[in-house]
């Protein structure tokens, strides 16, 4: 069967749409059979429930206060809990993998980087940073930015997406030959559809996923409700998109 891990998902304590407490969290992935997640909150520049007007580490302590939650809610379980972070710049979003609350501590600087630039600062950290849902469409979005030069691969299923909106990422990501990831952007506890990475092996660090991932190991996955694992590119209507995307698209210059 291998390891499944959840590789995007959302606490109350740091992101404003997040619904479930850290600690929470434990019991019910694992009995959904995960063998870990990777909490990614929205960072300050995204939809946050982080005050604005708080000290930066003091912003760093809430912002991580989620994974800790679920962090020692799993002491003694078979169960990995990772760090990570979604990322937003105009909103367009972006899940860092291998930094940790210290990098975040020391690299207030990271809230005037370009997207290339902090591609830079994830790398000489041993990370990575994957585009979010790179087709999602929202009231509340007016176009769809994409930075291939930007990032190490793409999020080609989000659990929360239109099966053509994954369809079209996959595409995209397809022609960039760059590596692949699937999550469920969970929020809350639901009986829908999730998704997640799947590997032989154990992963038993957050950099050990981010190597992994930028070697091209895992296989993205979509976790049905009555708990089969399916790999995406076994699902025609999320690989293979039947309607153009609504909004434009946009390459930011200078990504």
């Amino acid at each position: 069967m291998g390891f499944l891990y959840e590789t995007h998902l959302h606490t109350c304590e740091a992101s404003a749409c997040g619904k479930v407490h850290g600690e929470d969290y434990i019991p019910y992935m694992m009995e959904k059979g995960y063998a870990g997640i990777i909490v990614t909150d929205h960072f300050f520049n995204g939809n946050t429930c982080v005050p604005e007007d708080l000290p930066w580490k003091e912003r760093v302590e809430i912002y991580c206060s989620g994974y800790e939650r679920a962090l020692k809610a799993a002491e003694g379980k078979d169960f990995n809990v990772m760090f990570g972070v979604e990322f937003n710049f105009w909103k367009d979003e972006y899940l860092l993998y291998g930094i940790d609350k210290k990098w975040l501590l020391d690299n207030e600087c990271i809230m005037d980087m370009t997207r290339h630039e902090l591609l830079e600062a994830v790398h000489k950290a041993g990370g990575i940073m994957i585009q979010a849902h790179p087709y999602r469409e929202r009231d509340y979005l007016e176009d769809i930015k994409l930075a291939p030069t930007a990032c190490d691969g793409v999020e080609v299923y989000n659990a929360a997406n239109s099966a053509n909106m994954n369809a079209l990422g996959y595409e995209y990501c397809t022609k960039l030959g760059l590596p692949m990831t699937a999550g469920s952007d969970i929020h809350y506890f639901n009986d829908k559809s999730m998704g997640g990475m799947l590997f032989e092996k154990k992963i038993e660090s957050v950099k050990d996923y981010a190597a992994a991932v930028k070697a091209g190991l895992g296989t993205p996955v979509s976790l049905t409700p009555e708990g089969k694992i399916i790999p995406v590119s076994e699902i025609p209507e999320q690989t293979v998109s039947t309607e153009l995307p609504t909004l434009p698209v946009i390459y930011p210059e200078g990504q």
